[in-house]
């Protein structure tokens, strides 16, 4: 089943994207599944962050809790209220915390925060005292990440004067692991050590350290809550070995003009790419506008046709050139469409062409695209009719 929030807009369009939520929500229910390898009732939450890493959160959150997904992730504020509108009834966490003066907005929509040092729990605390209510609360740890979280000595203060979370409930314990795609890195092992000393001061309190990664590194990881982003998605979890996770996104960008070129012609801004023989040269409808790197010159391809299609000279905001001198003129015309990611060439392939990660490749996917979404699973979550099509 197909879903697009406009047909006539997928027609108009010069690049579509395609999100498959079924592979998405199959994806979680093995992830899922392999926390509970061992017999252990462990849940699993989803990590929503930044568009559900440019997939869409309010269809990809949904989705997920037409699966059973119960707890979602997000980083700011603003996301969470965007998924609350969706997803009205379930725990949504904010990773980034309480700033100052958003207490009445996290309590008006119902979002708990993730309270990274002793001020934002203060100032929470204070608000469930204002409001009169207990608070959901989510004390994150630092356990060497040395980004967010309680420090060693906060920690310390927290376990030695637990009063400071009267008023509170205590929704869940969690750090977040420096390198466990690493699977042999002593670091992993450290942060598990000081996790679990903190857990044992705090007990009864569920607690979570697994991100995707991390729920490879087995059960000693798991605790009571997995929290898998990127591997949701079809990023590789395990770098360097085969990919347990299915692709979930597909792009492809429409040919606009096809032109010839003899050969010692240049293509495009400052000349950086010469033809060294009369070439074909096609004109797609994407760019760097549309999260396509200006990294990528002369160092990446596509596929058209069943042919793997050099990418040439810079990379414009609106435009990409192509060198489709050896594909048939019949399926290299205006309007012929061009896998830029697919099952030829992966977010983790791009991702090494530009020298970055898939995550970014993923979070920059471009709000120009027209958004197709496939589905084989259920659809009554909440989608509204101009989703559904």
């Amino acid at each position: 089943m197909s879903l697009s929030a406009d047909n006539d807009a997928t027609r108009r369009a010069g690049a579509i994207l395609t999100v498959d939520l079924a592979n998405i929500a199959a994806n979680w229910c093995g992830l899922r599944d392999a926390g509970r390898a061992d017999g252990k009732p462990i849940d699993c939450a989803a990590v929503l962050k930044a568009d559900a890493y440019g997939t869409g959160a309010t269809i990809v959150g949904p989705r997920l809790a037409a699966e059973g997904c119960r707890h979602f992730f997000v980083a700011h504020i603003e996301e969470g209220i965007a998924l609350r509108g969706v997803l009205p009834d379930h725990p949504i966490y904010v990773l980034n915390g309480l700033l100052p003066g958003t207490e009445a907005d996290f309590v008006e929509f119902g979002l708990t925060p993730v309270l990274n040092h002793l001020g934002q729990l203060n100032a929470w605390r204070a608000a469930a005292q204002r409001f009169n209510r207990a608070l959901d609360a989510v004390i994150h740890i630092d356990t060497g990440m040395h980004r967010l979280g309680f420090s060693a000595e906060e920690s310390q203060v927290l376990s030695n004067e637990r009063g400071r979370l009267r008023g509170l409930r205590l929704a869940l314990l969690m750090s977040h692991l420096v390198a466990s795609e690493e699977q042999a890195n002593p670091i992993n092992g450290e942060q598990l050590a000081r996790f679990r000393s903190f857990v044992r001061t705090m007990p009864g309190a569920p607690a979570s350290l697994a991100n995707s990664s991390g729920i490879f590194l087995g059960p000693d990881y798991h605790f009571d809550l997995l929290r898998p982003g990127a591997s949701l998605y079809g990023i590789n979890p395990l770098p360097g070995q085969p990919n347990p996770m299915l692709p979930t996104v597909s792009l492809h960008a429409r040919i606009l003009q096809v032109r010839r070129i003899d050969a010692l012609q240049t293509v495009g801004y400052g000349a950086a790419w010469r033809s060294a023989r009369p070439s074909r040269v096609a004109t797609i409808a994407l760019g760097y506008a549309d999260g396509y790197f200006r990294v990528l010159i002369n160092r990446t391809h596509v596929h058209l046709a069943g042919h793997k299609v050099s990418v040439i000279g810079r990379i414009s905001m609106d435009l990409v050139t192509i060198d489709v001198t050896d594909v048939p003129e019949a399926a290299s015309q205006p309007g012929a469409p061009v896998e830029i990611l697919g099952p030829h060439l992966t977010t983790d392939d791009l991702a090494d062409h530009a020298r970055t990660n898939a995550y970014e490749v993923m979070t920059a996917l471009g709000r120009r695209y027209a958004r197709v979404y496939l589905d084989a699973g259920p659809l009554d979550v909440g989608l509204d009719a101009e989703t559904q099509a």
